[in-house]
């Protein structure tokens, strides 16, 4: 119980290979990860409040309903 067996050798080899191996998957993803988060604190530093924001225009008045009902 204290060992490892083939098996287990091979599932740790397995999941190695998926972290470290080949095209540098991991660093991969986690250069992926942090252009996303440098892009959505660009984009929070580059709010605009003037040209974002549309000029708001008055609602037009609701019409009361027709047959009200009374309880």
């Amino acid at each position: 119980m204290g060992t490892f067996g083939p098996i287990h050798w091979l599932i740790l080899g397995v999941v190695v290979l998926l972290l470290f191996g080949g095209r540098g998957k991991l660093s991969g993803v986690m250069g992926d990860a942090a252009k996303g988060i440098r892009a959505f604190r660009d984009g929070l530093k580059d709010e605009h409040p003037a040209t974002t924001t549309p000029t708001a225009q008055p609602l037009p008045p609701a019409e009361p309903e027709k047959d009200p009902i009374i309880r």
